[in-house]
């Protein structure tokens, strides 16, 4: 048994041994709804079951950050899913997620909701769902870290300061990133979110695309925890799946790819264009600048490769107002 193999069997020991004592104490499997997506042929669902106090208070959306991570998983629970004309019912996995997939849902283009509930709810839980028409030639998927949001990822201190010591509204945006994408969306045209950020920073998130006017999308987020693998979760892993995965289930869509030269974006967009060049339309990269560079990872440099975007248009820039600037000149 690896080193990795023991974390993940204390993981699931300790988590189990909060269920029950939280359950002792009243406490119940409530679903976190998430942020889905679909076409005209299937959807997906998304969230989570944490256990809850029914008799808390509803906690305010300003907290200091650390307070996203304390939760405990309900594994393996069932869940009810009911979206459009479709009612199915599945079980969350080891961690406590779910990720239901509705086919024949009947539902037009545009954000619906779908309701989520456990055995022991009391109420169902809502989760939006964008539905992308069929006839939708282009989308925009967008990083986060660095590139619209201020992190320092993957410098740990400084991220960790940044996502669990500062409170969840004092997050600053990267100048000029909403005109960028204003500029480059047409109306119906949609934005996914794909960040190798947990999913206990959801509600941060949401609230920042909305209050810095940013526009709102399905995140598509990942979990920190150990793996068969490893301690910790490959992001870059997790970011080339669901690159691929939005590639099959949007066959019609051409991509302008958005992110930062701070972590793995040039490398995981060229590798994207190579293996589809017809599918991606621009690529989008916002430059760190020296300092900000150093205070990431370390170095003056960008830790990731140039992208080898081939036929591909391609941008640089150190924020969103020079992006604008560069993409006009196209």
């Amino acid at each position: 048994m690896g080193f990795s193999d023991v974390v993940r069997w204390a993981e699931h020991r300790i988590n189990s041994a909060d269920v029950k004592a939280k359950s002792r104490r009243g406490w119940v499997p409530q679903v976190t709804g998430f942020t889905g997506y679909g076409n005209s042929e299937r959807a997906r669902v998304l969230g989570r079951v944490l256990m809850a106090d029914p008799e808390r208070e509803p906690k305010t959306k300003v907290e200091r950050g650390y307070r996203q991570f304390f939760t405990t998983q309900v594994p393996n629970i069932a869940v009810t899913v009911e979206l459009g004309e479709q009612r199915v019912t599945a079980q969350t996995d080891r961690n406590g997620y779910l990720e239901v997939l509705i086919l024949d849902h009947g539902l037009q283009p545009g954000w619906h909701t779908a309701t989520v509930r456990t055995p022991l709810s009391a109420e169902a839980t809502e989760a939006r769902v964008q539905i992308i028409a069929d006839d939708v030639t282009h989308g925009l998927i967008s990083d986060v870290d660095d590139t619209i949001m201020v992190t320092m990822l993957p410098r740990a201190m400084l991220a960790a300061w940044n996502s669990w010591v500062k409170k969840t509204n004092t997050r600053q945006p990267v100048p000029g990133m909403r005109n960028l994408y204003a500029e480059l969306l047409a109306p119906g045209e949609p934005t996914f979110y794909v960040s190798t950020g947990a999913w206990n920073t959801f509600d941060t998130l949401t609230d920042f695309i909305a209050r810095e006017k940013l526009p709102p999308g399905p995140l598509l987020l990942t979990d920190w925890g150990p793996t068969p693998t490893g301690l910790f979760r490959s992001g870059q892993e997790h970011k080339r799946v669901a690159l691929r995965n939005l590639i099959v289930d949007f066959p019609n869509i051409r991509w302008t790819l958005v992110g930062d030269d701070g972590q793995h974006d040039p490398m995981l967009y060229s590798d994207l264009v190579q293996e589809h060049p017809d599918r991606v339309r621009l690529v989008a990269i916002r430059e760190l600048s020296r300092s900000e560079h150093i205070l990431a990872h370390g170095t003056t440099a960008t830790i990731s490769a140039p992208g080898n975007y081939r036929t591909i248009k391609a941008i640089h820039g150190h924020t969103g107002f020079d992006l604008v600037r560069e993409f006009k000149k196209l």
